[in-house]
């Protein structure tokens, strides 16, 4: 069951601002990554952003997890509080470590807005294959929360390998999101030499976006972190499957305006969501998984 949880930019935003940080994150510095985060909140926060993404665990480096104990936050943490306050009403996802209660230790993002840290979403789909090894480091996540952005908007938080799990982008459809966003660390090495990653994020931004009527906002890293190059191709999508903005392969802000009633002309044409058959699919889901698939 998706979760929702109210927050603070207002009841009539039809048209909303979305931005992605494109950056480069030192791997293990808390501190350097505490004040490029600062600066680009302020950066986006001046263009007029409501949104902003960053990438998939920015403020701990892609290979984190392999120092959890030392770098994993907890809700309460110094950084997402000044983040937080930083952030104001814009509602900033930032990505690191979490530490739950009974150190468990999650790859998370976190929804910062109105000075405060709104929710965490915790990655379910933990990639540990090529040269990825979440499912070494972090627990799995167990719910896809759903978020309303005033009256017309419902966003939903999704980590990287979960857009290739294409059940928890329709679970996440069908709960009422339309708007995703998606921070993500994407190496051109991470999976192997016969898989284009650069091409194969394309592909899947935008059949997702087109498929489902909704805008997608993903934020990539850029840089190099031991034997991994990150190709950057940051990208925010309209409902169509448009690209509205795009990064190269630097550190850079993407900003861009959407309009709701581009989702309603999407969904109306191409009607997914309606015809998603959550009865007929939660039954035979529930007949795999009791191992009687006919």
């Amino acid at each position: 069951m998706a979760s929702a949880s109210s927050l603070t930019l207002g009841p009539a935003m039809r048209i909303l601002k979305l931005a992605a940080a494109q950056i480069e994150t030192p791997l293990g510095d808390l501190d350097a990554n505490l004040r490029k985060h600062l600066d680009v909140i302020a950066e986006a926060r001046a263009a007029g952003a409501q949104v902003l993404v960053f990438p998939e665990l920015s403020l701990v480096g892609h290979s984190g997890g392999r120092e959890a104990t030392r770098l994993a936050l907890r809700m309460d943490h110094p950084a997402l509080r000044e983040l937080s306050r930083a952030s104001g009403p814009m509602l900033t996802i930032v990505g690191g470590v979490e530490e739950a209660a009974g150190a468990l230790f999650f790859n998370s993002a976190f929804g910062l807005t109105g000075e405060r840290v709104a929710f965490v979403y915790r990655k379910i789909n933990l990639a540990t294959y090529g040269r990825l090894e979440d499912g070494k480091f972090y627990g799995t996540g167990t719910s896809i929360s759903l978020h309303p952005i005033g009256m017309e908007w419902h966003a939903s938080v999704m980590i990287c390998a979960d857009l290739w799990n294409p059940g928890l982008v329709h679970w996440a459809a069908l709960s009422g999101t339309n708007l995703l966003l998606a921070p993500i660390s994407s190496a051109r090495e991470a999976v192997g030499d016969e898989f284009d990653n650069r091409e194969g994020w394309a592909i899947n931004a935008r059949f997702h976006a087109m498929t489902y009527g909704f805008p997608l906002v993903l934020a990539n890293r850029v840089g190099r972190e031991g034997e991994l190059t990150f190709w950057g191709g940051s990208r925010i999508l309209g409902p169509a499957g448009n690209t509205l903005a795009q990064a190269e392969d630097r550190e850079a802000l993407i900003v861009t305006d959407i309009d709701y009633e581009a989702v309603r002309q999407a969904r109306f044409l191409l009607p997914t969501v309606r015809d998603g058959a959550a009865t007929l699919l939660a039954r035979a889901f529930t007949r795999l998984a009791e191992g009687t698939p006919s």
